[in-house]
């Protein structure tokens, strides 16, 4: 049994402006730290005395840890409240990003990212929790904009904030910067949260085992798959298979079980479990476009990583306007509208965006990043409201922690699919590019080039060799542009499947829902 929110549905709760202020700032923080230490890895890899590809655990275990967490987060508040439970996340988050601007090798990094990123993964979905209790389902949209800022917007500013403490200060200053963020969030929950109710519940250890040992295996695999080939490796094999074994445990034992850490009432809730496919998906773009434009723009167009963030800026500002703009109309429209309107708009910036060249001046990536930070603002917002608008209070927080946590994968299926097909594309481009090179287009294309070119061959040959490499990895960009722009298009069909406005009005009610668990 799940525990009752503290409000009635129609009454805005007391302090609901300063509830919504300390959840947008926890949320922040939380989705921030998943990108800020991104552009730190070079200097931390010198620090820590790390090698190349292990500096990046840094990033995988935060990643892994919060996945694993997030399936607790409906048990644990249950048990012990949301309030303890969200004021215990804050404390042990600012504890642990202070003790990894302290570690002094990879091992002790890698073991309080780890703890860091456990005791993160329960403010997202807490947060989203309290601020649905907050406000009656008439005005959830507007909550649910705010909600999205922070993380919509968190990890775009990530790396432009990672980047400027980096080079003004040291790296662990981006791990310091959650001291007043953390400080003033714990205080604001302090005084303005209200606890819930505990309730007796089971936990459901085989599903979570289950659960972990798959999100784990296939984290990793994630991980390493691009290092080692892929399948062409039987570590990825092993990996993929223990993953996918324990997926299929976990839904048969979830199937059988009905009530266990993920309840199946919100899978036969078809808003909620449209919901989560959705956002999977959006996960998806979100990141990976955030995964390729820096190295693209820093490697290719030769911007420096302060200019880089400031041309990448406007996409956080879009999505922050699109987000204002969606709480204002969300309760007007019908939200299948608007996310038909934000999923063409992205479509159309990852169209925009498979027409970049390094010979453009940064104006068309800033119009595009406005133009998909606004689209995804658009899909957000309308997204959370439909999401959640038939499932009952007593169902939302462990809703909201398999939303937070299938976002989550999806960034980092998403990650992992567009670097891997970037690769690919580069090698097949680069491939053609070079078969073209032939006595007919290039005149000294024939014997030794070098040696015919006299004594600057050299020099000529390698930088004929970096301009083929530069034009195969601008191809591949616009492939993996492209790729994404067809996502965004094969998305559109599930919307047929979101119930109409109409019937969102009537939610069950909480009698109903505890028939449902019990």
């Amino acid at each position: 049994m799940a525990s009752h929110p503290p409000e009635a549905e129609g009454v805005i709760a007391p302090n609901a402006l300063a509830i919504t202020i300390v959840v947008m700032l926890a949320t922040f923080m939380q989705v921030l730290d998943s990108t800020i230490a991104n552009v730190a890895l070079p200097h931390m890899q010198a620090s820590l005395g790390a090698a190349a590809d292990t500096i990046t655990w840094v990033l995988t275990s935060y990643i892994a840890a919060s996945a694993i967490a997030t399936p607790l987060t409906g048990w644990l508040a249950d048990k012990f409240g949301r309030r303890k439970l969200f004021i215990a996340a804050i404390s042990g988050f600012v504890i642990t990003s202070m003790m990894c601007g302290t570690a002094q090798s990879l091992n002790q990094m890698v073991a309080f990212r780890m703890m860091q990123g456990a005791s993160g993964a329960f403010l997202v979905p807490l947060g989203q929790a309290f601020l649905l209790d907050a406000y009656p389902r008439s005005l959830h949209g507007k909550a649910m904009a705010w909600w999205g800022v922070g993380v919509m917007v968190g990890p775009v500013m990530g790396p432009l904030l990672g980047g400027w403490l980096t080079d003004n200060f040291e790296w662990r200053w981006v791990f310091y910067v959650n001291l007043p963020v953390g400080g003033l969030t714990l205080l604001g929950a302090l005084a303005f949260l209200r606890e819930t109710p505990v309730a007796h519940r089971r936990f459901d250890m085989f599903g979570f085992v289950s659960l972990s040992i798959a999100l784990l295996a296939f984290q990793v695999m994630l991980d390493r798959g691009q290092q080692i080939d892929w399948f062409e490796s039987w570590e990825v094999r092993i990996e993929a298979i223990l993953a996918a074994a324990a997926f299929w445990v976990f839904g048969v034992h979830t199937y059988a079980k009905g009530d266990g850490i993920l309840n199946m009432a919100l899978i036969r809730d078809r808003n909620c479990a449209t919901g989560f496919v959705f956002i999977f998906i959006v996960g998806m773009m979100m990141v990976a476009t955030t995964a390729l434009l820096p190295p693209m723009l820093q490697g290719l167009f030769g911007y420096p990583v302060l200019t880089t963030g400031m041309v990448l800026a406007p996409r956080g500002l879009g999505t922050m306007i699109g987000m204002m703009l969606m709480g204002q109309i969300v309760g007007k429209v019908d939200p299948r509208f608007l996310l038909l309107c934000g999923l063409t708009m992205t479509g159309t910036s990852m169209f925009w965006m498979s027409q970049f060249s390094p010979q453009m001046d940064m104006q068309p990536v800033i119009f595009s990043g406005l133009l998909q930070g606004f689209g995804l603002g658009f899909m957000f917002v309308p997204l959370n409201t439909i999401a959640f608008a038939t499932l009952p209070p007593a169902f939302r927080t462990d809703a909201a922690s398999f939303y937070s946590l299938l976002r989550n994968i999806g960034g980092s299926i998403g990650v992992s699919i567009v670097i891997g097909t970037l690769a690919r594309q580069v090698q097949v481009a680069h491939a053609d590019i070079g078969s073209a090179l032939t006595p007919m287009t290039v005149p000294f294309a024939e014997g030794n080039m070098t040696q015919a070119l006299g004594p600057g061959g050299d020099t000529v040959m390698s930088a004929l060799n970096a301009a083929v490499t530069a034009q195969a990895a601008m191809v591949g960009y616009i492939d993996v542009f492209r790729m994404l722009m067809w996502l965004t298009v094969a998305v559109l069909p599930l919307m047929l499947f979101l119930r109409p406005p109409a019937r969102q009005a009537q939610p069950i009610d909480d009698e109903a829902a505890h028939m449902v668990m019990d």
